[in-house]
């Protein structure tokens, strides 16, 4: 997996994508609809892709957001309370508003999120990046997920798929485990001495490639345990140094929220990802995913709490954007904040909203990404993207050319065919790019 010159001349190294999974309400969030404040408690008709039957009209109850937009930085772009810290780097993000996607569920949302199926087994996009563009530090893992979920897609969402084996994403930690505990476990023999550790080692990989050489073909998974091996060898010597955040210094504790009830776990994870991506890892995935029985950000009922989603993750993204900014590694760092789908403008129930894959925001910054700027619309009440339309292939088409990867080409013989990240569709997005 040494690195790999890309295609053409790249604008970003690495992606650190921040998940929000569950869905967050766009409408509540930062796509301000004022004639949804307007038209607040009227009866109007949809079309049902959830609700009732599918492509049924029925009459819903329109809801206004719960929480006051004010603008912000020199762009004057509108953002909710609900992300103070957020909102004061408004003038590096590129807001996309009128992102779309497939499924309606949280776990065909989910799957097409990261792979672009919603049914067949495809890899992960942090699959395809490695694939195509190797690993930059041979001492760790090029594509690591912190703090997935085992639901809606589990590994599937990290999986190399048809890829080779050694594409697979490594899971650091699990969603319903504490931060401190996100930790590569048994990374250090602590009970034999070096030598008997490096004899056992040895020996080891001795016997794995005695079996390979006996196989008669290749075989993929026999070569991934080696070299997973190998890497794991490596790993001891670097990677927990890079798992330990205790060396970091108390502003930087405090930057990201370390320490303080509400924003010690996801802080953790973003200073992590950080750390990671600063030491050469090409994709990591900051997961703020299933929190039992649902998703963090699925309020069907119950709105409200979308405050305490946004009160843990606010602080820590704004310090992560903050970090990378202070450190030079914005510029060739593409961070993408988003959930698999977003939220209606009509209410469920009293106080909730149901999913929303027909138009929804995401955000970008660094990597080349025009900041302070602002693409798409979904209509006046924010239930359709309209304007400027993202589908979910776009949006990887364009986040692989900003690696210096062209979609169309990056491909991989399976089943009879080449597959490629974006299937038969997808297009890079220009309008975002800056020139």
């Amino acid at each position: 997996m040494a690195a790999q010159p890309a295609m053409f001349a790249p604008r970003a190294k690495r992606i650190i994508f921040v998940f929000m999974q569950g869905g967050p309400s766009h409408v509540d969030t930062f796509d301000l609809k004022p004639e949804l404040v307007s038209r607040d408690g009227q009866s109007i008709d949809f079309t049902g892709v959830r609700f009732g039957d599918f492509g049924q009209v029925t009459r819903q109850k329109l809801m206004k957001p719960l929480w006051r937009f004010t603008r912000h930085g020199q762009t004057g772009k509108a953002v909710s309370e609900l992300f103070p810290h957020i909102a004061g780097y408004v003038d590096d993000l590129c807001f996309l508003h009128g992102v779309h996607t497939e499924g309606v569920a949280h776990g065909p949302s989910t799957l097409f999120l990261h792979t672009g199926a919603t049914t067949l087994v495809r890899p992960s996009i942090g699959s395809w990046i490695l694939y195509g563009l190797g690993t930059e530090n041979q001492s760790l893992p090029g594509f690591v997920s912190l703090q997935p979920s085992d639901a809606n897609g589990g590994p599937r969402n990290y999986s190399n798929a048809f890829l080779p084996a050694i594409c697979q994403g490594t899971s650091i930690g699990r969603s319903f485990q504490s931060a401190s505990e996100m930790t590569i476990d048994h990374i250090r023999n602590t009970e034999l001495t070096p030598e008997q550790t490096e004899r056992r080692y040895s020996l080891t990989q001795q016997m794995n490639r005695t079996q390979a050489e006996r196989s008669n073909h290749a075989d993929d998974e026999m070569e991934a345990v080696i070299r997973n091996y190998e890497l794991a060898w490596r790993m001891q010597a670097q990677a927990p140094e890079i798992l330990d955040l205790s060396g970091e210094s108390a502003a930087t504790a405090q930057r990201y929220g370390i320490g303080e009830k509400e924003t010690d776990e996801f802080g953790k994870q973003c200073l992590l990802a950080r750390r990671l991506s600063e030491s050469g890892v090409r994709f990591v995935q900051v997961n703020y995913s299933d929190q039992s029985p649902n998703p963090r950000w699925d309020q069907h009922s119950n709105m409200p709490q979308h405050a305490i989603h946004a009160k843990a993750t606010d602080k820590p993204v704004a310090g992560l954007l903050e970090d990378l900014k202070q450190r030079g590694l914005l510029e060739d760092t593409i961070v993408w904040w988003g959930g698999e789908f977003g939220r209606t403008p009509f209410s469920q129930g009293s106080d909730g909203r149901d999913h929303n894959p027909r138009g929804f925001t995401v955000f970008l910054a660094g990597g080349g990404f025009k900041p302070g700027f602002s693409w798409g619309a979904t209509d006046e009440i924010g239930h359709l993207a309209v304007e400027g339309k993202v589908h979910m292939h776009d949006l990887h088409a364009t986040l692989l050319h900003q690696l210096g990867i062209n979609h169309e080409q990056l491909t991989f013989e399976h089943a009879g065919r080449n597959f490629r990240p974006t299937d038969v569709y997808g297009r890079v997005v220009p309008e975002i790019l800056q020139g």
